[in-house]
């Protein structure tokens, strides 16, 4: 009997000492850009619960997830490689792997990380549990000379699609062994400057800065080649000065249309998915930097670039107009919706805050202090593509 007690009282100061447990699937991370740490949150409390330092510029950067969603991956501008276990809210491993580096995808299986890089360009793809260098792709588009690689983004097969800058070109490279990876080209057009797959991971489309336009590609049937579209927009217009350029990664796809925000000008286009024709123009407020749809499809919220970057404006995808216009806070730079919708998280860099809206009231929910808060992203980014 005294063994039996012995035993028990061991088991339950080893209950008592073992972290708390918890599920992965409402958590997720926001960059302070301005201090190189993270600040790792819980969407159903709407609050943070640990900060992470020492993660390097975190400047421009962006976070792609493990399967499972506990695993951050942060692609920092300083060519930093971070892993971050979010439920030990610790640095596992970090590695300096470029000199300027702007983002990066996950392979479809979850076992390859894979970052872009400006300087050297090219990319480097990287064992996900260990960050162990598995190979790299050298974006030499001519004899001795090397482009940025922008719009990087996963597909099936453990394939990556990405874009060259300064190359004008599409890239498909494909990692089945990750250690000899298989490179295709296709032509794009001047400067592409981001790009994004579609949600099935059918299509890849390039944004370009360089001439009117966006470079697509079918990557279910590649043969074909690259195709031009929208080639006819703008065409004979004055653009305004760019102040910051659109992002595509946070595109919007809902009731079967693409919205995509419109370079140098106060405008989001509408394009038929299935034809990828223009089918509409919406007037907002500002030049757009990210236009993102709540997972429902219902809503499509828009940010803005300098000297607008106070607003954010809601388009109701079903009458296609402006139905809500919100002023969160200074310098909104990036917005989250949580995994079903209900909220949509934005970081306010000049207030030094994190403020939260519920998308059906458009009231604010919910805010708390950050440093400098930028990229938000939370752990259900882990099961979609592209994310």
């Amino acid at each position: 009997m005294t063994r039996l007690l012995t035993l028990l009282l061991t088991l339950l100061l080893a209950a008592c000492a073992s972290p708390k447990l918890r599920g992965t699937g409402d958590l997720g991370l926001v960059i302070e850009r301005a201090s190189g740490q993270v600040t790792l949150v819980d969407t159903s409390r709407r609050q943070p619960y640990a900060r992470i330092a020492g993660l390097g510029d975190l400047s421009h950067a962006s976070v792609v997830y493990s399967r499972d969603g506990r695993y951050a991956y942060v692609f920092g501008r300083d060519g930093g490689l971070t892993k971050v276990d979010l439920l030990e809210a610790r640095v596992v491993k970090r590695v300096l792997q470029s000199g300027n580096a702007i983002g990066g995808a996950i392979s479809q299986d979850g076992r390859i990380v894979v970052a872009q890089n400006y300087t050297p360009g090219g990319i480097k793809a990287f064992d996900a549990a260990t960050l162990e260098l598995l190979s790299e792709v050298p974006a030499e588009y001519a004899p001795g000379s090397f482009s940025k690689v922008v719009g990087l983004a996963d597909l099936s097969g453990n394939r990556f699609a990405y874009a060259l800058f300064d190359g004008g070109e599409i890239w498909v490279s494909d990692f089945s062994d990750p250690r000899r990876p298989q490179t295709q080209r296709y032509p794009a057009g001047q400067q592409p400057y981001d790009g994004l797959v579609t949600p099935d991971g059918r299509y890849y489309l390039a944004g370009l800065f360089g001439e009117d336009g966006v470079a697509l590609l079918d990557t279910w049937q590649p043969e074909q080649g690259s195709r031009r579209i929208l080639q006819n927009y703008g065409r004979g217009e004055e653009k305004l000065p760019v102040f910051k350029m659109p992002h595509l990664r946070g595109w919007a796809m809902a009731q079967g249309n693409a919205y995509l925000p419109a370079i140098g000008r106060h405008e989001v286009l509408v394009v038929a998915g299935g034809s990828w024709q223009e089918v509409a123009r919406i007037k907002v407020k500002g030049q757009p930097v990210f236009v993102m749809a709540r997972p429902d499809g219902r809503q499509v919220w828009v940010n803005y670039a300098f000297p607008d970057n106070g607003w954010v404006e809601v388009i109701d995808t079903l009458s296609g107009q402006v139905i809500r216009t919100l002023a969160p806070g200074k310098a909104i730079l990036h917005m989250e919706f949580t995994p079903r919708g209900e909220a949509v998280w934005l970081s306010a860099r000049d207030d030094n805050r994190v403020v939260i809206y519920d998308t059906a009231t458009f009231e604010k929910v919910g805010e708390f202090p950050a440093q400098a808060p930028s990229g938000i992203f939370f752990t259900s980014r882990g099961n979609r593509t592209g994310f």
